[in-house]
């Protein structure tokens, strides 16, 4: 299996925008604290959420990715069970999500990008003092990150087993750990 160095490197060979890097971190922070919650195998499951969108930039349309990533993971050594998991959190591939972690990073993948939006408008610019109540807020407000799939991440946590709230609050906790990294440390560092 891929080292996490390795997997970083990987990731930084094929993305030049930090702000997809810093998502892949924050997916991946997620997805380590749920293995932990979970007793699963943390390092399978934090590569997974690393490596989920390694080809976006390259292959940035729904038809490409990750469909068109998964010959270059393999290539790269990458664990069958990592590509497997990483072609399901695509809904165009075909691929269903069986296991629990498949429908962990399906879960976890865009309600990060949204966590991280609302603690970026927030005067703290920091996860450290952001309550899931916060993004609730937001959530209500359509005009606020339009573009997110509010009915897709509902959907995600009830595959995944968690009620949405409590999910957004396990995926704060999770953010938190690596918020200096994720820019969202705020004025405290």
């Amino acid at each position: 299996m891929l080292t996490r160095e390795e997997a970083l490197s990987f990731v930084r060979q094929y993305v030049k925008n930090e702000g997809l890097v810093r998502h892949m971190l924050g997916v991946e922070a997620a997805m380590r604290f749920y293995a932990e919650k979970y007793g699963q195998d943390v390092e399978l499951w934090g590569l997974t959420g690393l490596l989920h969108d390694f080809d976006w930039e390259i292959h940035p349309t729904v038809e490409e990715h990750p469909s068109l990533g998964a010959p270059l993971l393999r290539d790269r050594g990458v664990d069958e069970v990592i590509v497997r998991a990483i072609l399901s959190h695509g809904d165009n591939t075909g691929v269903s999500r069986d296991s629990l972690m498949e429908k962990a990073l399906n879960a976890c993948d865009e309600i990060t990008g949204l966590i991280s939006a609302v603690a970026l408008v927030r005067p703290s610019r920091s996860l450290h003092d952001l309550e899931a109540s916060s993004v609730r807020k937001k959530w209500k407000d359509k005009a606020f990150a339009a573009g997110t799939d509010r009915a897709g991440m509902e959907s995600a946590a009830a595959e995944f087993g968690v009620e949405l709230w409590e999910h957004t609050a396990n995926v704060i906790l999770a953010m938190r750990r690596i918020a200096p990294e994720l820019g969202l440390a705020g004025n405290g560092g």
